[in-house]
């Protein structure tokens, strides 16, 4: 067979048969090739079917989706519930946060100490000191006011123990 391409190559007096087997031979390994492709491909479909149908023939797309949703409700209730929890530690600042009660007789003839001194306190030991004094005739209350664990007014004996108490105390949070 005569070819010009071939004698222009260098290959004019080459035997046809040569070309066509190398090229049958490239046809049989591309067959071959594609056939294990295609296996593949099918091993693929079906490992991707049975990963997308869940129980009871559930899509995971669907259950994949629903999840998301309820990823970004979590997220959205976290950033709500961290909003009123900042509300609340700023609240909580200002509220009474220690505790200091003493328990005395005011006045020796009764017994039973009915008389006491109650403390107040926020975090910054500001407050109050209440001392309510019982006697036979009354019950009489003096409030005194703490700033920074001091007061402008003397105090006395058993409403200086509540207010160290109070400061001492660890019964305060944050």
């Amino acid at each position: 067979m005569y070819s010009d391409l071939f004698n222009k190559i260098g290959l004019g007096n080459m035997d046809m048969a040569y070309p066509i087997i190398v090229l049958a031979v490239l046809c049989i390994a591309m067959f071959i090739y594609i056939i294990n492709l295609n296996r593949k491909i099918n091993q693929l479909n079906y490992k991707y079917r049975k990963f997308m149908s869940g129980k009871e023939g559930k899509s995971l797309e669907k259950t994949i989706v629903k999840r998301f949703n309820q990823v970004d409700n979590l997220i959205d209730l976290d950033k709500e519930t961290n909003k009123k929890l900042n509300i609340l530690q700023e609240d909580f600042l200002g509220a009474f946060q220690k505790l200091g009660v003493v328990k005395y007789d005011a006045f020796n003839e009764m017994g039973g100490k009915l008389s006491f001194a109650l403390a107040l306190l926020n975090k910054e030991n500001t407050g109050f000191v209440l001392n309510a004094m019982h006697s036979r005739e009354g019950c009489y209350m003096y409030v005194k006011e703490i700033i920074n664990g001091k007061c402008a007014i003397v105090l006395g004996e058993e409403e200086e123990e509540a207010v160290n108490k109070a400061i001492n105390s660890d019964n305060y949070m944050i």
